[in-house]
């Protein structure tokens, strides 16, 4: 296992492949991404990096010198950890079985050797940002959820004094209806007279006055 960079802002791609130049070639077409990579070199170091690192895409050779690539796949997909982590094969198997049981591994995308470094990049860069995206939707639809837990804390039955409209918080003191309702939505007031209140506030002759 080799960690070439590590960035926590950066997607993190892993390269697994026992074979060095193989490695050498797929980080050669990649590196100038802003990317932070890993290598390994066998699944049981894949294993390890996926324990320790938030992945973001894996790009898998199947031929590994402890586990077929296929049955790896399956193994990290059915983790409910990394079943979003998008993997690529890229492996000299370029049978049309081959490809099959590579998407049905779980596979978002398969690359037959000798590849040209263009396609692994723009496929990669596809796959990066699929995931990227799919990251922020989360984010936001958890944004949105705490927002409606927010709101939903308004729900039922308030209790507010008959005269001074003032609400009692969970904690028993009394509180103004708008400091109430900001603290628990954060919805912010702005202020102004009703016609009404402004009679009773102020002399007519003044409103009228104004009124000019």
């Amino acid at each position: 296992m080799k960690i070439i960079t590590m960035e926590p802002a950066k997607p993190f791609v892993v390269i697994v492949d026992d074979i060095q130049e193989n490695v050498r070639i797929l980080h050669h077409a990649l590196k100038d991404q802003p990317y932070s990579f890993a290598i390994a070199y066998s699944a049981t170091e894949l294993l390890r990096i996926l324990e320790n690192h938030p992945v973001t895409l894996i790009l898998l050779d199947v031929m590994l010198p402890d586990i077929d690539g296929f049955a790896l796949a399956k193994k990290i997909l059915s983790d409910n950890r990394f079943k979003e982590i998008p993997i690529i094969f890229v492996t000299a198997r370029a049978e049309q079985e081959d490809r099959i049981r590579g998407f049905e591994a779980g596979g978002v995308d398969y690359v037959s050797k000798p590849f040209d470094s263009r396609e692994i990049l723009e496929r990669v860069k596809t796959h990066v940002n699929l995931r990227l995206a799919l990251e922020e939707q989360k984010r936001l639809n958890r944004e949105l959820q705490a927002a409606l837990d927010r709101v939903k804390k308004l729900e039922g039955i308030i209790p507010i004094c008959s005269s001074c409209k003032k609400i009692r918080s969970d904690e028993g003191y009394w509180t103004q209806v708008e400091r109430y309702i900001s603290e628990h939505t954060g919805v912010m007031f702005s202020h102004s007279l009703c016609p009404d209140c402004a009679s009773k506030l102020f002399p007519k002759d003044v409103l009228d006055e104004t009124s000019k």
